[in-house]
């Protein structure tokens, strides 16, 4: 039932999301207005603990969410055949790229938790 309860929290801050970006219109895509929401959210025991059992479940079930994909992928094998290299080519430069702004972001943070700590103990 908690699980329940969190997949209904889930899809009602998806909703809200999008009534928020369809009817502010802000630039942002309504799930990701959501997720915000969700955020906010999840700083209540109401919230978090349903939502924690609905993503138990769902990452225990994450295998099969990449079947319909992998089916795509088999339908459209000609694309994957003319588009390979290029395609290959974007998944490897995005990952390099998202690893490395992550790596820049942790540097900052750590300097300037670093130059925290330094205040305070002085």
């Amino acid at each position: 039932m908690q699980g329940l309860r969190g997949l209904a929290w889930l899809l009602v801050m998806q909703s809200l999301g999008e009534l928020l970006s369809r009817g502010l219109n802000l630039p942002f895509p309504g799930p990701v207005v959501g997720m915000m929401l969700l955020l906010a959210a999840l700083a209540s025991p109401q919230v978090r603990e349903p939502v924690a059992a609905c993503a138990d479940f769902l990452l225990s079930h994450l295998s099969l969410l990449f079947v319909p994909v992998g089916v795509g992928v088999m339908t459209h094998l000609s694309l994957l055949d003319q588009y390979g290299i290029r395609i290959l080519a974007v998944i490897v430069l995005s990952t390099w790229a998202g690893l490395a702004v992550t790596v820049l972001a942790l540097r900052l943070m750590s300097r300037h938790d670093a130059k925290e700590a330094d205040a305070k103990v002085r």
